[in-house]
């Protein structure tokens, strides 16, 4: 079968390397939000923590979607050990913090990643990338508005129940 090696729909090492990282790091991040929702549901905060599931189930989506990239580009998607998450977080304050200083960290690392790619003069993955860029303004407007309601609920009992039965609703 021909390879058509040097093909510009192939990727080089450096792109390749660096989507392998990214699909590892999505991948952290289905882990995180797995903890952190065990964590909240041991407080008995089951809305949020089934919103943390939706959000583990769309972060590992992330990272197939990084694996499906490298194989249609005739890259290898290699599957590394995932980082242990912790299991301790806090207050829902505080873990919804971590959710917005992880997805800031995220999306950091894939704007080098178009900035790598544009570097490769690598045009397919603009595209590709494009949608994480959009993803990425999402994920933090998401966090950043779950975390000033928790702010503004403080530690009222009543507050968090209604935050809790909203974040409950996600489909």
């Amino acid at each position: 079968m021909d390879t058509f090696e040097g093909s510009p729909w192939m990727l080089n090492e450096k792109i390749e390397a660096a989507f392998n990282e990214q699909m590892n790091a999505e991948m952290y991040s289905s882990y995180l939000y797995l903890a952190m929702g065990a964590h909240l549901a041991t407080q008995g905060l089951g809305g949020m923590a089934h919103w943390m599931r939706g959000q583990a189930a769309e972060e590992w989506a992330h990272g197939m979607k990084f694996f499906d990239f490298l194989l249609d580009r005739g890259g290898v998607p290699k599957l590394r050990a995932i980082d242990s998450p912790p299991s301790a977080f806090g207050s829902p304050v505080e873990v919804f913090e971590m959710v917005l200083e992880h997805e800031q960290k995220v999306t950091g690392l894939i704007h080098d990643l178009v900035d790598l790619a544009a570097a490769e003069k690598d045009h397919p993955s603009g595209p590709f990338l494009a949608w994480f860029v959009t993803e990425q303004v999402e994920e933090e407007k998401t966090a950043g508005d779950i975390l000033d309601q928790l702010r503004m609920v403080g530690d009222q009992p009543a507050g968090l129940m209604m935050m809790d039965r909203a974040l409950a609703a996600r489909a």
